[in-house]
């Protein structure tokens, strides 16, 4: 018997997934056989490397990541976190290394959280079902007896009736059914993410490996779990939690959109821009313009914290400001 999720499509998520084809689309067409595709994917592994792990309370800056993928030294509180960072890379070149197998099986599942958890768990065993009851905030996910069989029904959905509904609802549905069960006694959260990572991948609709849904996430933890929770507090009802997953994917596919065209017209090193910074150049191509005292309001970051983000994007000719010191406003050229 295959899980049978429950949802209902909203005139706002049909929306939303109309917009997400149009960008989707309008990315793919510019990606076609380009050199820089390889630099675009480094960056987009970077990014869900940094977001997936941060959800969960890894310190390391995005910066910090970024060194670790190319094999650097970096210096840090802990050798865990880097090991979390560094088992998800590991991770991540599993599911792409398997994206397009025709089934996913328990032993798939046991393999990819084997390299996500490895020596970063606090109980339980990497790459095993867990034994143990666990609790995740006010939710007591199923009986340790019935994680087998509630993931035996979830696996026959998605190898059977996942490919019956768009890419953007079974990665969501997915995601969130997986967290439901909270199949293993550690490493959950990442391991979600990354079967709805899988999904995108398995299904054609991020071929080239270059979203990277993760930082939506992470840039608002408390509105993603209560996404998660809504679900639950709906009876299992998972509409809303579609709609809040589709407008993280439109949201990645807008800011993909604008590192596509920054990879088209600079160097890859101009390219590596904060969540903060990707959030203030779509501020101002939807405003057009804005004054500094409109950019702290905004961003919700003080002046010296704002002059630190818009700086590195000035040196690089990414915004200009035009005006006195009183008057002046950015634009992007």
């Amino acid at each position: 018997m295959a899980y049978q999720p429950q949802f209902s499509i909203s005139p706002e998520l049909l929306s939303l997934v109309e917009e997400i084809i149009v960008l989707r689309e309008r990315i793919l067409a510019a990606s076609v056989g380009l050199s820089w595709i390889p630099a675009l994917q480094k960056d987009t592994r970077t990014r869900n490397g940094h977001a997936s792990t941060a959800i969960e309370g890894n310190p390391l800056t995005l910066e910090e990541v970024r060194a670790l993928e190319e094999g650097r030294t970096v210096v840090s509180p802990a050798p865990r976190f880097q090991r979390e960072v560094t088992n998800y890379f590991a991770g991540l070149r599993y599911v792409e290394k398997t994206a397009l197998i025709k089934k996913v099986r328990h032993e798939h599942l046991f393999e990819l959280h084997r390299l996500l958890a490895g020596e970063v768990m606090d109980q339980g065993t990497a790459g095993a079902y867990r034994t143990i009851g666990v609790r995740v905030g006010n939710h007591f996910p199923p009986h340790p007896n019935d994680v087998s069989p509630l993931m035996f029904e979830l696996l026959e959905w998605w190898n059977t009736q996942a490919t019956q509904l768009s890419p953007i609802l079974s990665s969501a549905i997915l995601h969130y059914r997986f967290e439901d069960i909270h199949p293993f006694a550690d490493g959950n959260g990442r391991t979600g993410r990354a079967l709805a990572l899988w999904e995108l991948y398995r299904r054609g609709f991020d071929s080239h490996h270059i979203f990277s849904v993760d930082e939506y996430y992470w840039e608002d933890r408390p509105a993603y779990y209560a996404a998660l929770e809504q679900v639950r507090l709906a009876g299992e009802d998972l509409s809303r939690w579609l709609e809040y997953s589709a407008t993280g994917l439109k949201q990645t596919l807008e800011r993909v959109w604008l590192r596509v065209q920054r990879f088209q017209y600079a160097s890859p090193e101009k390219i590596n821009l904060t969540p903060k910074q990707e959030h203030l150049l779509s501020l101002l191509r939807d405003h057009g313009s804005l004054a500094p005292a409109e950019i702290w309001k905004l961003l919700n970051v003080s002046k010296q914290g704002t002059n630190k983000l818009m700086k590195p994007l000035l040196d690089a000719g990414m915004i200009v400001k035009r005006g006195t010191a009183k008057t002046g406003r950015y634009f992007i050229p």
